[in-house]
């Protein structure tokens, strides 16, 4: 089983969806992605960063589920990030109503030296220069580096994001982004040209409509599961990622194969997230809900051909 290390935001959140709104409420990517993976059981690290305004109890239910949190900083003085959002009727648009660095504004990440030699290493959504120092602390080349971003560094920190691209082995991003990074509006033509960027596996995530996998000349189509009902889609692609990280940790094969049965762990997982607000349902996910909604992923997408 190889070591996890996870790089990421722990904040705090306040949403609005149609079904109702919260107060400040545990969030952040690396929060999602720790929780996610560790149902895997994997031996996992989070980086991050926050105030003085955190809740111990956060950091102690992490660590009850075997997450190594001595890489997130506490600034006693200091706030945590805070964002707030609210999504439109149809759950897949929302507005920023406000977001608040605090901390996070000059967060300089620190790699705990037990995990600098983690095998596979999540770098979730930060400025790519956050990202690159990450990588630069590593004492052995991760075996796979996996990176998620958003269209808010293609706009501001365009050369910064080509130049950590350059450097990781999978990117995580959604169809808008893709198409943004690219140039390029079909998928298909999308994915081959971020691969001249550096990755050899690119996973665009598409919402409720599931998720991509290409690798050169390749490709993998995962559906999302169908739910009756989604309370809070906040966290879902860092669930998603998570999942795709812990599963490979845990399973050590890193052959495309193997990386479709990622895809739909994360997938998997990531249909649990949006049933409540914030990190509630991951914190009380239990196996046997994962291993039986695995079935139902099972389910939806076999057939015959006669």
């Amino acid at each position: 089983m190889s070591k996890l290390l996870v790089v990421g935001t722990v904040a705090f959140d306040a949403i609005e969806t149609p079904f109702g709104k919260t107060d400040k409420i545990l969030g952040g990517a690396a929060t999602y992605i720790g929780l996610s993976a560790s149902h895997f059981g994997v031996d996992s690290g989070i980086v991050s960063v926050v105030g003085g305004d955190f809740p111990e109890d956060y950091l102690h239910m992490l660590n009850a589920k075997n997450i190594n949190t001595d890489g997130v900083e506490v600034i006693k003085e200091g706030k945590t990030f805070f964002w707030s959002g609210k999504y439109h009727n149809d759950m897949n648009t929302r507005d920023t109503l406000a977001t608040e660095l605090n901390v996070l504004e000059h967060f300089k990440p620190v790699v705990p030296e037990n995990y600098k030699d983690s095998e596979i290493v999540m770098l979730g959504n930060l400025h790519p220069l956050v990202q690159s120092s990450v990588l630069d602390q590593m004492s052995v080349k991760p075996k796979l580096a996996v990176l998620d971003t958003m269209n808010f560094w293609m706009d501001i920190a365009l050369n910064d994001l080509l130049d950590v691209i350059k450097r990781v082995d999978v990117i995580t991003i959604n169809d808008e982004e893709a198409r943004q990074l690219s140039g390029e509006y079909s998928l298909v033509n999308a994915a081959k040209k971020i691969h001249k960027m550096g990755p050899k596996y690119v996973v665009i995530k598409k919402g409720e409509h599931g998720a991509l996998l290409f690798d050169d000349g390749k490709m993998f189509y995962a559906p999302a599961l169908p739910l009756a009902e989604v309370f809070d889609p906040t966290g879902a692609g860092d669930t998603f990622a998570g999942g795709f990280a812990g599963y490979l940790a845990k399973t050590e094969d890193l052959s495309f194969e193997n990386l479709k049965n990622a895809v739909i762990y994360g997938s998997n997982l990531a249909s649990f997230c949006v049933e409540k607000f914030g990190t509630e349902r991951m914190q009380e996910l239990t196996a046997d809900e994962v291993k039986e909604r695995l079935e139902q992923f099972k389910e939806l997408t076999q057939f015959n051909i006669t």
